[in-house]
């Protein structure tokens, strides 16, 4: 039977449509935001961090703006006074009423920032107090586990290192092909079955990935946790290679994610070899014909460079992550013990009435 986390799956195409028409009109009002700043710290929690990863470096490859991560923790917690005058804040929230980001964004402004908000809602407090809201157009979204809400802010991101880019290299062209390729990949001949088959036995899991699509190994690695219950290490290419290599043994499952092009893509197939020599089983996302090869089992990702690829990638473990919940008898729906808005402890003295925050 269908879980409504399927039925959100397959709306994507629509929503990643949607939202690009909303969103990249707002280009030339984001670059007057940003006039003048020096930097771009994301604010986020759980998948919504992960849409910021992928922000983090495509602002500083594309649009070659340094920019980082926020431990929303020196606004909430810590009471760090800092001069943020030249930086523009993007928090991001789905539900747009994460107390931490909320606070967090309340924060930045106070020292000066100028703040743009990614949120689903543009009624949401996040929006409403930021100096600019990039709404996704995602519509309602009822499961717990984040899908197309998360690819929609991996739109809002992009449109935002795309405002702030080079004259002369926009990615317009590019994220207009996403929802297409989304469709493509709903279409194509199912190989989720296989991939469930591979990963149905409880087993030792580690998700891999680097660069532009290291957030979306972040992301496929919590989807596997939060929906089927399984422990599983999130790591990049680099910090795999220093050390947690060591404990690949013929228990573990790989998952391998990479965009089909990039510089990123020849050690990513190293990798895949090298961790098969260890007898470890290798599920692969996305990469090429030769990473394919190397790997036991390979679902395919988007025909899209690697820029804008993440946007496309996270579809196939999507619907494998459901598939596998469903497999082991887990409603993916609604995860044990998880809400659709998701407490972080935040100061007693600075909690609103309900506490909540999403991811």
């Amino acid at each position: 039977m269908s879980s409504r986390m399927a039925y959100e799956i397959r709306e994507q195409p629509e929503a990643l449509a949607r939202t690009l028409d909303a969103l990249l009109p707002l280009r030339g009002r984001v670059r007057a935001l940003a006039d003048g700043c020096d930097d771009v710290l994301l604010v986020a929690r759980g998948s919504s961090d992960n849409a910021g990863v992928y922000g983090r470096y495509l602002l500083e490859i594309h649009s070659q703006h340094a920019a980082s991560l926020a431990a929303p923790s020196l606004a909430t917690h810590y009471r760090v006074e800092r001069d943020l005058r030249r930086t523009l804040v993007v928090s991001l929230s789905q539900s747009g009423t994460t107390d931490e980001i909320v606070e967090t964004q309340a924060w930045a402004a106070a020292h000066g920032a100028r703040t743009v908000a990614i949120a689903n809602d543009g009624a949401s407090q996040l929006a409403t107090e930021a100096d600019l809201a990039l709404v996704t157009a995602a519509g309602p979204e009822l499961a717990v586990p984040a899908t197309k809400s998360y690819t929609a802010q991996l739109a809002a991101v992009a449109v935002l290192a795309d405002a702030l880019g080079p004259s002369g290299r926009s990615l317009e062209s590019e994220l207009r092909r996403t929802p297409e390729q989304l469709a493509r990949l709903l279409a194509a001949p199912d190989s989720v079955a296989a991939a469930v088959e591979l990963l149905a036995a409880p087993a030792p899991t580690l998700v891999s990935g680097r660069g532009l699509v290291y957030g979306t190994a972040l992301e496929i690695a919590l989807k596997l946790e939060e929906t089927c219950l399984q422990s599983v290490r999130g790591l990049s290419y680099a910090d795999l290679r220093h050390g947690p290599i060591a404990v690949v043994d013929p228990d573990l499952v790989a998952i391998l994610v990479s965009a089909a092009d990039g510089p990123m893509l020849s050690g990513m197939i190293t990798l895949a070899e090298d961790l098969t020599e260890r007898g470890a089983r290798i599920l692969g996302i996305g990469g090429d014909a030769t990473f394919a090869g190397a790997c036991d089992l390979r679902l395919p990702g988007p025909d899209l460079p690697e820029l804008v690829a993440p946007l496309g990638l996270i579809l196939p473990a999507q619907l494998t992550v459901e598939a596998l919940a469903r497999r082991r008898g887990l409603d993916p729906d609604a995860p044990r013990g998880l809400s659709k808005v998701t407490q972080t402890d935040l100061d007693p003295s600075t909690r609103s009435s309900d506490g909540s925050n999403d991811d």
